[in-house]
């Protein structure tokens, strides 16, 4: 479902739960994006948390901003 997400977007771990049917399950999807062994040919940078704060990225929070900014620093839509 990640690779859903396009370049210069974003989705919440939520809606990538809602995506794939388990609505309750946000935290299950970010733990398994958190042991995701490809982060930038499936990307997980792309999924933050639903204050739209950076959590969680198996190559560190300052690579996964730097990604985004790569991007255009996207913003959450609203």
């Amino acid at each position: 479902m990640t690779a859903g997400v396009p370049f210069g977007h974003l989705a919440t771990y939520g809606a990538v739960a809602a995506r794939i049917g388990r609505p309750q399950a946000a935290r299950a999807v970010g733990a398994a994006l958190g042991s995701n062994p490809i982060p930038v040919v499936v990307p997980c940078h792309r999924v933050v948390g639903a204050s739209g704060a950076l959590t969680g990225y198996a190559g560190g929070l300052d690579r996964k901003a730097f990604l985004l900014h790569l991007e255009g620093d996207p913003i959450l839509p609203r």
